[in-house]
């Protein structure tokens, strides 16, 4: 439950709500994640908050990215190149990409949910060897909110990627409209296909229905949640969901478990 300090090494504003931040702890090494795990990020006098970890620099340390949307969050964005921030963890499940060796692989992404997915990204075009053909479908509110839009013209070198916007601007050239028309644009061969999903709850379900309604088994379709996280180990019970608890048993779940549970609104 004790913070360690991490130095913020280095801070790139994403968009006008978004930042990417590099830390660094300034004690030992930075213990080693796996794709969709998360931290527990502190910002001091301010409060916790759980934020995926979408990376790791180069040289050492934590790459995430954060989107300014309550008092912690805030002030984790405005937090200077240079300052302490405090880092529990990482905790959680992950993505199981040995699962998908062999397979055709579809990865999801909605919004800042693609921040989950960058580890889980650079690791199939990593080891493209090892798996069928990939397919990257994004969708965002409006061009100006996609992330990382550097990498994604870098990944779709190497793989098949759609971008998709639900308001375009009169320079946009894509597609239109929700992610799960892209679903039956990038053909799905159902018995040697995984999903990986992350993104707001209701795009994740839609998404998931749409892959389940095309022949993918529900186990087969992976999620990240991410549902009132306070501790991050299991002791508040804030993010309890039926029998699971989201910090313990998830973020990375499979729709085969979480279908039914996620008709229970959040509080």
């Amino acid at each position: 439950m004790i913070p360690a300090p991490y130095r913020v090494r280095s801070r790139r504003p994403d968009r006008a709500d978004t930042v990417t931040l590099v830390l660094e702890p300034v004690d030992g090494a930075c213990p080693p994640f796996l794709p969709g795990q998360f931290t527990m990020l502190y910002a001091p006098g301010v409060g916790e908050i759980p934020v995926s970890i979408s990376g790791r620099a180069r040289a050492g340390g934590y790459v995430q990215t954060i989107r300014a949307v309550g008092a912690v969050s805030r002030a984790l964005c405005h937090t200077p190149r240079g300052s302490l921030v405090g880092v529990r963890g990482p905790f959680g499940t992950h993505f199981d990409l040995a699962r998908a060796a062999g397979l055709d692989v579809v990865v999801a992404a909605g919004g800042l949910g693609l921040a989950p997915l960058r580890p889980v990204i650079r690791e199939l075009a990593a080891h493209r060897a090892r798996y069928g053909r990939i397919s990257l479908i994004v969708g965002a509110r409006t061009p100006d909110a996609l992330i990382y839009p550097r990498e994604l013209a870098r990944w779709g070198r190497r793989f098949d990627v759609r971008v998709t916007v639900d308001r375009p601007d009169r320079a946009w050239q894509g597609p239109t409209g929700l992610i799960t028309g892209l679903v039956g644009r990038i053909g799905v061969e159902p018995g040697r296909t995984c999903a990986f999903v992350c993104g707001p709850e209701i795009m994740m379900r839609a998404t998931a229905e749409e892959l389940l309604r095309r022949g993918i088994p529900a186990d087969r379709i992976v999620l990240s949640l991410e549902r009132n996280m306070k501790c991050g180990i299991g002791r508040c019970g804030h993010c309890q969901l039926g029998p699971l608890f989201t910090c313990l048993d998830g973020p990375v779940l499979g729709y085969d478990k979480v279908a039914g549970l996620l008709e229970v609104e959040q509080l």
